[in-house]
């Protein structure tokens, strides 16, 4: 990949001409790049979370049963075939992150709906989703359920992956489970606000149980929380009667500016949406979570580690460290953002995955050839 090992530091006003001057090359590139302009701020003009299409049901292996909804490419009216080639082979698939579900991507889904074929799930035990045994609440149970919502969803053509948060932690699991992949079937993936091991777990839970966890270093807090999920239901209740400390707790940590209160409120609902038990059923697979020595699979492919330099919960040094496990990648650091940059900045995110969608496509041209 020509990339190369550059940081780049988007700006708002700047992120339009790096995306542009990206994909400049071709009329196949500059008819996407003419949509996708026309498309900006099209998610703040959409209700969050008002963003759905027919669902479908993907089985994972054990049974639990993975809620998926796709919005398909819509070729423009009287063009060419031809013209929109790359955006028929290319297939995106959103992978959430910890405590949300498939809405978190609003702006990527206005900002992409109809442009390229794109693929939403709810992760197992969150948002939709059917509920998982303890025992395969683990982040190698979400690179296989990725696996069946890829064999299902997508069974032709090439996928471009995006995950955030835990979202980016099956991504780098499934890598390491099925590495021949990377460079077949997957041929491009962004790693947003996440990382491949190393993690403080208590930070995670923060926003969602601030008042229990304030001071507690990572073995204590796994304690705690072990001996919290026994009594889940009534954790629960306490965090609806904390709702106004609970929205303040996510300001702070799954944001590094001030944002609308609306982004604010909306993240806050999918956190408390979803039931201790589930937070502390994947509460372990964070402590043990290791595994930057398998990232050599990205190789082969375009790749884009994404994150804010305010992140609190995956903070900017996982992604230089994942960046400098792989020299070809790219690095977009947004100065100041936060855990929930594809809220945040999402105008940036959005122009970062323009750019790795025209390298996929590019390299998908290259393999062809």
């Amino acid at each position: 990949m020509s990339v190369g090992r550059r940081i780049l530091q988007v700006s708002a006003g700047a992120a339009g001409l790096l995306a542009g001057a990206a994909v400049a090359g071709t009329a196949v590139q500059v008819v996407r790049r003419r949509r996708i302009i026309a498309r900006r701020g099209a998610g703040d003009a959409i209700a969050l979370g008002s963003l759905h299409s027919d669902p479908i049901t993907v089985v994972a292996d054990d049974g639990v049963p993975l809620h998926v909804e796709v919005d398909e490419y819509a070729a423009p009216t009287g063009q060419h075939h031809d013209v929109e080639a790359d955006a028929e082979r290319l297939t995106l698939v959103f992978v959430h992150g910890y405590a949300l579900n498939l809405d978190c991507w609003h702006f990527q889904r206005a900002g992409y709906r109809g442009l390229v074929r794109a693929v939403y799930y709810d992760q197992r035990s969150h948002g939709r989703s059917g509920r998982s045994s303890a025992k395969n609440a683990t982040i190698e149970q979400l690179a296989e359920d990725l696996l069946q919502v890829l064999d299902q969803v997508v069974p032709e053509g090439r996928v471009v992956l995006v995950g955030h948060s835990m979202g980016g932690m099956s991504i780098v699991a499934l890598a390491e489970a099925h590495p021949e992949l990377f460079g077949d079937r997957i041929a491009g993936v962004a790693l947003v606000s996440t990382t491949a091991g190393g993690l403080k777990p208590h930070r995670i839970l923060l926003p969602l149980m601030p008042r229990a966890l304030g001071g507690l270093g990572g073995q204590a807090t796994t304690r705690l929380i072990a001996a919290l999920a026994r009594g889940a239901r009534v954790v629960d209740g306490v965090r609806r009667l904390g709702k106004d400390f609970a929205v303040v707790a996510t300001d702070r940590f799954a944001f590094g500016s001030d944002v609308p209160g609306g982004y604010v409120t909306f993240v806050d609902e999918m956190l408390s949406a979803t039931p201790f038990e589930v937070l502390a059923e994947f509460f372990p697979s964070f402590d043990a979570l290791d595994k930057f020595a398998v990232m050599n699979a990205f190789e082969r492919i375009p790749t884009s580690v994404i994150c804010g330099t305010s992140d609190k919960l995956t903070s900017i040094g996982h992604s230089r460290k994942m960046h400098q496990l792989l020299p070809g990648s790219q690095l977009v650091e947004l100065e100041g953002a936060g855990h929930m940059v594809i809220m945040e900045r999402h105008l940036e995110v959005n122009a970062a995955l323009d750019e790795l969608l025209a390298a996929a496509a590019q390299h998908e041209r290259n393999v062809a050839e």
